[in-house]
C-alpha cells in the first residue's frame, strides 16, 4: 500500500510540474510577429530574450499569438514562455503542447485566419469621439493633485486655445485612497456640478482607477471580511502588493462576488455622478504571482487576473487599459505604455503601435503626446526646451487611431509650435470619420486600423519596415521621427501622391531632408 501511495505521490509530482517543450524551425526567409506590444520594436524577431507571457505583460498588451508572413500561426489558450535563438522559436508552457497552425500564405492571410479562430471581432465599436477627437489627461499637469478647480482650468484652457473638445480624463488622486472611490470633498468640493460643466463644454469625462485597496481602510476591513482581497501565499490574510504607488491589497476578481461587488460600485459611480468611464491602469501579471499570493478559484494567477481586469471594461464603452492579456477583438481601447520625452522613445512609437494591432487590438492610442512621464515637464524653460519634439510627437498621434495629449501645450510651446500642435489636433479631427470608417471594419474583421507595410503589401520587401505604416488602405504615413528633419520613405509598387501633390513612383526609396517643422508626410495611391 505504501508503494502504491508513493507511486501515486510522484505521478502527481511530475504532472504538476509538467513542462511542454516545443523547439520550432523557423522557414527560409519567414519572419515572425506577436506576443507583446512592447517587443514591437524588435519584431520581426530576429533573436529575442526569454519572453514569459505568464507573469510578465512588459506593462502593455500581450497575447499568446505569434504570426509569420510565411502562413504559420502559433496560438494558445494559456500564457507561454518563448525565445528566438538560433534559428527556432523555443516555447515552453506549463498548460498544453504549444503547436504551429499553418493558414493563408501572407500575413495578412495567416493573421486574419486566426483573428477568426481564436479572437473573432465582437461587433461592437467604442464610442465614437475617442476616434474623431483628442482625448486628454490630467496627468501631467496635475499629477496627483487633481482637483476641480485645476481640472476645469485645464478644460478652460484646451478650449480657449483653439482646440477641439473630446476626452477629459481626470488621473490619479481625485478619490480619497485606493479602493475608495469617493471626490476628496476638499479638492472636489461640487462634483457633480464639475461633470455637468464639462459636459456642457463638449467632454466625455473619464476617472482614473485601479483595482487595488489601501491598507486599514475602511473598505480593505469590509472587503478582508467578504473574502474578496488575493490572500497571502498560504494563509487567509490577504496580500500586500508591492506596485508604482506603495503597497496594497488587491481586488480577487476571480471570486465572482468581489467581481461583481467592484463592477456594481463602479456602475453606482458613474450613475450619481454622471461619469462616462474610466481609464483602467494596473492589472499588470507580475503583480499576481503564483509562488506570491493564493486567489479564490485555485488557478487564476498572472496573466489570468489581468484578463479578468480587461474583461470588466466591457461593461463601459468608455474605457482605457494600459495592460491587458489576450482579449483582441474586443471594443477595449488600449494605450501604449508611458514614454520618455525623447527621440529615441518617439521611435518606439509606430512599432509598438503596429504590434498591438497583431495582437488584435485596433483601437489603440499611442501613449501621451510627448510621453508621460511627468518629470520631463517639470520646472520647464521654453528657451531650452526642445519644442521641436512635441510637434513631432503630436503629428505621429494625428494620423493614428487615437490621439491623446496631456502635457498642456499652451503652457510648454510657444506660439509658433502651439498652432502646428493645434493644427494637428484638427487634421485628426477631420479624419474623423475615415478612421472610424475602419474601426467599424475592424469590429467585423478584425483587420487592424494602423497596418505594417508587409502586411499591406506583401513580397514588396516591406518585412523590416517599422517606421512608417498605413492608415487603413488609403494612408501611407511616414512622420518625421529625428531632430535632423530627413527620413527615408520606400513606397510600394504603382503611383503615388503626397501630401503636398508631388507624385512619385512606387517601388523606389526616396530620401527627404529639410522637412518643415509644419509637414507631417504621407502619401495615397493614384488609382
Amino acid at each position: 500500500m505504501k508503494k502504491i501511495l508513493f507511486f501515486i505521490l510522484i505521478f502527481l509530482s511530475i504532472n504538476l510540474n509538467a513542462q511542454y517543450i516545443s523547439n520550432i524551425d523557423i522557414l527560409p526567409d519567414e519572419k515572425w510577429w506577436g506576443g507583446a506590444t512592447k517587443q514591437g520594436s524588435y519584431m520581426p524577431y530576429i533573436t529575442s530574450p526569454l519572453i514569459d507571457l505568464r507573469n510578465d505583460n512588459f506593462d502593455n498588451q500581450a497575447s499568446p499569438f505569434l504570426v509569420s508572413n510565411k502562413g504559420r500561426y502559433i496560438w494558445s489558450d494559456a500564457p507561454f514562455v518563448y525565445q528566438f535563438k538560433d534559428n527556432k522559436i523555443h516555447i515552453t508552457s506549463s498548460e498544453e503542447q504549444v503547436k504551429v497552425t499553418i493558414a493563408g500564405n501572407t500575413l495578412r492571410e495567416t493573421y486574419l485566419a486566426a483573428c477568426k479562430a481564436h479572437f473573432n471581432p465582437s461587433g461592437e465599436v467604442p464610442p465614437h469621439i475617442l476616434f474623431n477627437k483628442p482625448q486628454y489627461n490630467t496627468w501631467i499637469e496635475l499629477m496627483y493633485d487633481q482637483s476641480q478647480a485645476g481640472v476645469l482650468d485645464y478644460a478652460k484652457n484646451i478650449i480657449a486655445n483653439g482646440m477641439p473638445s473630446g476626452i477629459l480624463m481626470i488621473d490619479d488622486n481625485w478619490q480619497k485612497y485606493y479602493g475608495n472611490f469617493e471626490f476628496k470633498k476638499e479638492t472636489f468640493p461640487e462634483p457633480k456640478a464639475l461633470m455637468s460643466e464639462l459636459h456642457a463644454m463638449g467632454f466625455k469625462v473619464m476617472l482614473w482607477i485601479c483595482p487595488f485597496v489601501s491598507p486599514d481602510s475602511r473598505e480593505f476591513r469590509y472587503l478582508k471580511s467578504k473574502g474578496y482581497l488575493i490572500k497571502k501565499k498560504g494563509s487567509d490574510e490577504p496580500a500586500i502588493i508591492h506596485w508604482w504607488n506603495g503597497y496594497s491589497a488587491c481586488y480577487d476578481l476571480s471570486n465572482p462576488e468581489a467581481y461583481n461587488y467592484l463592477l456594481l460600485t463602479l456602475k453606482n459611480l458613474t450613475e450619481e455622478y454622471k461619469v462616462d468611464g474610466f481609464k483602467f491602469d494596473a492589472g499588470d501579471a507580475k503583480m499576481y504571482r503564483e509562488e506570491d499570493i493564493d486567489v479564490y478559484d485555485g488557478k487564476s494567477y498572472g496573466a489570468y487576473q489581468s484578463e479578468l481586469w480587461a474583461k470588466m471594461g466591457l461593461e463601459f464603452p468608455y474605457n482605457e487599459y494600459r495592460a491587458c492579456w489576450k482579449m483582441g477583438g474586443q471594443a477595449l481601447v488600449q494605450r501604449l505604455h508611458d514614454k520618455t520625452y525623447s527621440w529615441g522613445d518617439i521611435q518606439l512609437l509606430i512599432p509598438d503601435i503596429l504590434a498591438a494591432g497583431l495582437l488584435g487590438h485596433a483601437y489603440s492610442c499611442p501613449d501621451m503626446i510627448g510621453g508621460g512621464e511627468y518629470s520631463s515637464f517639470l520646472n520647464v524653460d521654453s528657451d531650452s526646451f526642445d519644442q521641436q519634439l512635441i510637434v513631432r510627437s503630436c503629428q505621429i498621434h494625428a494620423m493614428m487611431p487615437m490621439m491623446q495629449f496631456s502635457v498642456a501645450p499652451w503652457r510648454i510651446l510657444d506660439k509658433k509650435h502651439l498652432d502646428i500642435c493645434v493644427k494637428f489636433a484638427k487634421h485628426h479631427e477631420a479624419l474623423g470619420d475615415y478612421i472610424l470608417s475602419y474601426a467599424k471594419i475592424a469590429s467585423e474583421t478584425g483587420e487592424p486600423i494602423i497596418r505594417y507595410m508587409e502586411y499591406s503589401f506583401p513580397d514588396e520587401g516591406f518585412e523590416d519596415c517599422r517606421d512608417q505604416f498605413m492608415l487603413g488602405d488609403k494612408y501611407l504615413v511616414a512622420p518625421v521621427l529625428t531632430k535632423d528633419n530627413t527620413r527615408k520613405v520606400k513606397l510600394p509598387k504603382g503611383q503615388w501622391r503626397d501630401d503636398e501633390g508631388k507624385t512619385y513612383k512606387g517601388g523606389k526609396e526616396y530620401s527627404f531632408k529639410d522637412i518643415p517643422l509644419e509637414r507631417l508626410p504621407w502619401f495615397e495611391k493614384i488609382k
